[in-house]
């Protein structure tokens, strides 16, 4: 359906006023004449043709007294009137119903049918107004005033449904929203701009819906995380309290035994240290984009260093940890350590999952734009029912919650957050012989986004 400005959708408006009055007018004109009586449309016609033809051919005789009388009953008859004027405008003549007189029958008053300029041997003898009885046309009057009145009305409905409805809705849906409901529609306008202030309230409401949305999973997500990082905090905080409560009572009776509790409340400490690491850092991922600092990257390098940095805890385990990829390459913009970071919290996850005897792989390739690097592993593999939520904050595959086993949920998220706010990406999947395959990107330093160097 077509669309119309508020100007435009103004003067069809006031076309329509005028031009179905008219038309109704004339139509109803033409059938009264045509249609109701063409007889006396016929006679009239016949007798203004009759008294041109007795009166514009006698122009000599127009001063004659005799003439006059003649034509004077002649025109009676027909009910037709004339004026003759000379070539300077002064009347010569004059007879039949040339005013406002009524004539009998079914015409009402007269007026102007016909005028002509009489010419005798090349000179203007002078002018012939020829008057006939104007028909009552009452009935083309009522269907004019009929039109105009439906005219008001269509004009008055398409306004209200195209303009005065849509404004009553929003105005209606504006309280709701003050109110906090959210649930409303408006309805369809073809005016243009209400139209256009009416999609554009129909986003905000959507907007807002979407927004309140988004705020109460934030919120629920909220909830859920103090929930977990409680537990977490709750069970080292446990065993290491029990641990120097039993140091405290006496309990290590020994040099021996005194050195395990030491060692469990070390383990303990260090897991909490490590679990505030996390928590930390995944803070600080939040805003990741405000803090990168821009810098030359020698991604062989950082590679190298993470897997440097793992190589003790996996040869504790008999976990094997190799790398195959350039040492050399093109020149990557970032932040150094987030990138060891997002590099550590993978190999820290692949070792976890890896069992004794198994083996880490850390490969890269260089693409035309883009470094692409996967992290390998032997373990058993990912579920697929854990698939889509690896990346969820807190998120571990296990029914437990042992940091043992299972972190904090928070390495994985963190990481892709981290390639993320460098332009690429992080991707999970199983490998074709086993184990998980991390598959991340990083875009070259020309591919790059612009990065906030933060003092």
């Amino acid at each position: 359906m077509r669309m119309l400005g508020i100007r435009q959708y103004m003067i069809v408006g006031m076309l329509t006023f005028f031009l179905l009055p008219a038309l109704a007018y004339g139509a109803t004109d033409l059938f009264d004449r045509h249609v109701l009586h063409p007889q006396q449309t016929a006679q009239q016609d016949a007798a203004v043709r009759a008294a041109q033809q007795e009166v514009a051919v006698n122009a000599a005789r127009w001063h004659d007294p005799a003439w006059q009388a003649s034509v004077q009953k002649t025109l009676d008859t027909l009910g037709v009137g004339v004026v003759i004027r000379d070539p300077s405008g002064v009347d010569v003549f004059s007879a039949g119903q040339t005013g406002a007189r009524d004539h009998p029958g079914w015409w009402s008053g007269v007026h102007l049918s016909q005028q002509t300029m009489v010419v005798e041997n090349g000179q203007a003898a002078g002018t012939v107004d020829l008057f006939a009885p104007q028909r009552d046309d009452g009935l083309a009057r009522a269907a004019a005033t009929i039109a105009l009145a439906l005219a008001i009305l269509n004009v008055g409905w398409q306004m209200r449904r195209s303009v005065v409805k849509p404004l009553e809705a929003m105005g209606r849906a504006a309280r709701r929203i003050a109110g906090g409901n959210l649930d409303f529609a408006l309805p369809h306008s073809r005016v243009k701009e209400i139209a256009a202030v009416c999609a554009a309230f129909q986003a905000m409401g959507d907007g807002l819906r979407a927004s309140i949305g988004r705020q109460a999973a934030l919120e629920e997500e909220r909830r859920f995380f103090v929930g977990a990082i409680a537990h977490d905090l709750r069970t080292p905080l446990f065993t290491l309290r029990g641990s120097l409560l039993g140091l405290e009572q006496g309990l290590a009776t020994s040099p021996a035994k005194a050195a395990r509790y030491i060692a469990v409340c070390r383990q303990k400490a260090d897991q909490l240290d490590r679990l505030v690491d996390d928590l930390f850092a995944y803070t600080k991922a939040e805003y990741l984009e405000q803090t990168l600092r821009r810098e030359r990257l020698n991604l062989g390098g950082i590679f190298a260093e993470a897997v440097e940095d793992i190589q003790p805890r996996a040869q504790a385990k008999g976990v094997t940890v190799e790398r195959d990829g350039p040492d050399d390459c093109p020149a990557l913009a970032g932040d150094a350590h987030l990138i060891g970071r997002a590099m550590e919290n993978l190999l820290d996850n692949a070792l976890r999952h890896t069992p004794p005897e198994g083996e880490i792989t850390l490969r890269w390739r260089m693409d035309p734009d883009r470094v692409t690097f996967t992290v390998a592993d032997t373990g058993p593999g990912i579920a697929a029912h854990d698939l889509p939520h690896l990346f969820e904050p807190l998120y571990r595959g296990e029914a437990s919650r042992n940091r043992e086993t299972g972190g904090a949920g928070l390495g994985l998220t963190i990481a892709r957050r981290i390639l993320r706010a460098h332009g690429g990406d992080l991707t999970a999947a199983n490998g074709s012989a086993g184990g998980a395959a991390f598959t991340g990107w990083l875009p070259l330093a020309s591919r790059g986004p612009n990065i906030v160097v933060s003092a």
